[in-house]
């Protein structure tokens, strides 16, 4: 039974500016094109890398908006605003090609989950997925409905056969990647199963350790970067979209613990 359902849900997605933030307004800044990038929690690391680099080759500002997959999917079709949409998982493309607002993309690596414990593993956890059933471990989840991890949970947990079980069993459900991480830093988990990439970002260092599932368990999900059929700037989104799926933008993502778009999995 959940003892506990956090309440960010719906998420406000957070708008992140990078580059020009930190500068005095302007007239120049002011007249320079703006593009809006949704993107899921778990990618913001390497796309705002990315950013600022396109940011001075292109003469623009880039703002990010941060949140869960599905949450900012339902942001950007409310607003009809911003020019590309990055989602923890392919599934979100698929789910709502239909709708018309997704253009072209370009294939950025994987995500991949994980079981994700203190460091130093102080509970000598192994990768089993039935520890995740364990009335003696703390365990918090993600809701399925707002952040990719959540779907993802419940698809891998789902194929293994204990989804159910493991909803009642944890603690509370969170909404994304990174209320998951901060469930585990504060001692509120002992275990979660996250995408594994988070593990390795900078502010994470030293504070958890992965237990890597074999990808037949836990399969990489595709990274789709989209441009939206609204954008007003479609050539500078390309332009971002390319430099991304390059070499160079693929080592900014794998700097960042990601797969890169070099690997098959199919």
């Amino acid at each position: 039974m959940w003892l506990r359902y956090n309440l960010l849900f719906p998420m406000v997605a957070l708008l992140l500016t990078t580059g020009c933030g930190q500068e005095t307004p302007n007239t120049t800044a002011q007249s320079k094109p703006e593009l809006l990038i949704y993107c899921g929690i778990t990618m913001a690391h390497p796309i705002t890398a990315i950013a600022r680099i396109i940011e001075k080759e292109q003469n623009v500002t880039i703002k990010i908006s941060q949140g869960g997959s599905e949450d900012l999917y339902q942001a950007l079709k409310e607003s009809r605003k911003g020019d590309l949409y990055l989602p923890g998982s392919a599934s979100y493309r698929k789910q709502h090609l239909d709708e018309g607002l997704l253009g072209d993309f370009v294939h950025l690596g994987y995500n991949q989950a994980a079981l994700l414990v203190p460091k130093g593993n102080p509970k000598g956890l192994k990768a089993d997925l039935n520890n995740l059933t364990r009335k003696d471990l703390a365990v918090v989840a993600c809701n399925p409905e707002t952040g990719s991890i959540g779907r993802e949970t419940k698809r891998i947990l789902q194929k293994f056969g204990n989804y159910q079980a493991v909803m009642d069993n944890a603690v509370f459900l969170t909404t994304d990647s990174r209320n998951m991480n901060k469930a585990l830093e504060d001692g509120d988990a002992d275990i979660i199963l996250n995408w594994r990439a988070t593990a390795f970002f900078p502010e994470n260092s030293g504070k958890f350790d992965a237990l890597d599932l074999d990808p037949a368990v836990a399969e990489p999900k595709k990274l789709l970067l989209n441009l939206l059929t609204f954008s007003k700037h479609p050539a500078v989104a390309r332009r971002f979209m390319e430099y991304a799926a390059s070499p160079e933008g693929q080592a900014i993502f794998r700097q960042y613990g990601f797969i890169d778009n070099t690997k098959k999995f199919e």
